[in-house]
């Protein structure tokens, strides 16, 4: 087999079984062994040679390396999940209803002297008169005059006029009425030995934010807060105020001499400060610290220090001055705190929410998520710790930290200590009708 690999031609395939076969037959003719297993042996290697002479073996192929592949260990499947779902819309807190009525649901009204309340109206249409459902109503008044009588003008506001109720997101239809004035506290420009207390301007880190850009249904919200970098954080509340002192970045318009008359001023929103020369500073509400308003009376019951009946202004005022040592600890229970702008002196009532001045004895502050700042509203409600009956129509034109809901109101005494004695009385049980335009449907009207 060497040979046939030599340099002559290759005979062909069959020339090599022939010579195999011939050779396999002569040794088995001479073979003594049994013809059997020397057929069987013989079939074998003729098998086995004609398979290997069939074609000379292929090259050995070079020898490749394969570089190993790292096995990744496997991970369980996770189950599968389905998307969570989008986040719903900011819920508006449901503060109340307006429920439709007439003038003969409202206890007391044919009884009312409205030319008393003829001034607060006049003082609302100055900014009502643009607003479209007000409008007509307002060019009405105008058109009566200061020398309309009492029947004309009870005669137009039945006429132009439809009463709702106000309902309490309970549904019941009663709720408190409370008191508030102008007060009159002393101070000075700068401070002293006995004026130590700051009338606080509105700081330079207060951020306020309007949150109808945001959420429209909260359009009558506002969030209020300091920043951090680019967070945005609660401001300080009344506590932290009074320790941060001079590190507040807030002006000081003025320095009071007693600290829990300017408490109670913060309260009111509005007050005059009486110079030692005898002038009169008049400040209202400029902003406020974001934080909600927490009665120190209640914080006074809760500790067990009074009663109910003994949580009046006055009662708060003697608690104080007997006990000096806890004034910061009753002062901080409040986190809320307000800060002032100056405004210009004159003999009017105090600047309300709405942007006019208040009238004493018929203005109201009320929460405008149900009633519509600057709307007429006949009231329902006794006076100062008194069954006796306080029924009249008034003009709501201002709001406050404290007066939240549905039913609820804050009645106007005026200026000076015979208003303060009565605001500090009320808290009385009341209700209320907002009188709006005819054929205008309100947006809380009650299904």
């Amino acid at each position: 087999m060497a040979r046939l690999r030599s340099g002559r031609a290759r005979p062909g395939a069959g020339f090599g079984r022939r010579l195999i076969l011939g050779a396999l037959r002569r040794e088995f003719n001479r073979s003594p062994m049994p013809h059997s297993f020397l057929r069987r042996a013989l079939a074998a290697a003729t098998l086995g040679l004609l398979g290997a002479c069939a074609s000379p073996p292929p090259p050995p192929c070079p020898e490749t390396v394969c570089p190993v592949c790292p096995v990744c260990p496997s991970c369980p499947k996770c189950p599968e999940v389905a998307p969570p779902p989008p986040p719903p819309p900011a819920a508006v807190p449901d503060t109340g209803r307006l429920r439709a009525t007439g003038f003969g649901a409202l206890p007391g009204f044919d009884a009312d002297r409205l030319l008393e309340a003829l001034p607060a109206l006049q003082q609302s249409c100055t900014r009502l008169g643009e607003v479209p459902n007000w409008a007509s109503f307002c060019t009405g008044l105008r058109a009566l005059g200061e020398a309309t009588d009492e029947a004309s003008l009870r005669a137009y506001l039945t006429a132009s006029l439809q009463p709702w109720q106000v309902i309490n997101a309970d549904g019941s239809d009663s709720g408190m009425v409370t008191g508030y004035y102008e007060p009159l506290i002393r101070g000075r420009l700068a401070r002293d030995a006995q004026a130590r207390w700051p009338i606080h301007g509105v700081p330079d880190d207060l951020v306020s934010v309007e949150l109808a850009g945001v959420y429209p249904d909260l359009a009558k919200f506002r969030l209020r807060g300091r920043l951090e970098g680019s967070r945005l954080k609660p401001y300080w509340t009344r506590g932290e105020i009074a320790r941060l002192g001079a590190d507040l970045p807030a002006p000081v318009l003025l320095w009071a001499e007693d600290p829990i008359e300017l408490f109670f001023l913060q309260v009111q929103g509005s007050g005059r400060v009486a110079l030692p020369d005898g002038r009169h500073v008049r400040i209202g509400y400029a902003d406020q610290n974001g934080h909600p308003y927490v009665s120190i009376g209640r914080w006074l019951i809760e500790q067990g220090e009074m009663t109910l009946s003994e949580a009046s202004m006055d009662g708060i005022k003697g608690w104080a001055a007997a006990h000096p040592e806890r004034l910061g600890e009753l002062l901080s229970a409040n986190p809320s705190y307000v800060f002032f702008r100056q405004l210009p002196a004159g003999d009017g009532g105090p600047i309300g929410a709405l942007g006019v001045p208040l009238t004493d004895g018929r203005s109201i502050a009320v929460d405008p998520r149900t009633v519509p700042l600057g709307a007429p509203v006949f009231i329902d409600t006794t006076e100062p710790n008194s069954p006796r009956p306080l029924r009249r129509l008034v003009a709501a034109q201002d709001t406050g930290g404290a007066i939240k809901g549905g039913v609820r109101a804050d009645f106007f005494w005026g200026f000076g200590p015979e208003a303060g004695r009565r605001a500090g009385r009320m808290r009385q049980d009341g209700r209320l009708w907002v009188l709006l335009p005819v054929g205008h449907r309100p947006d809380q009207a009650a299904p």
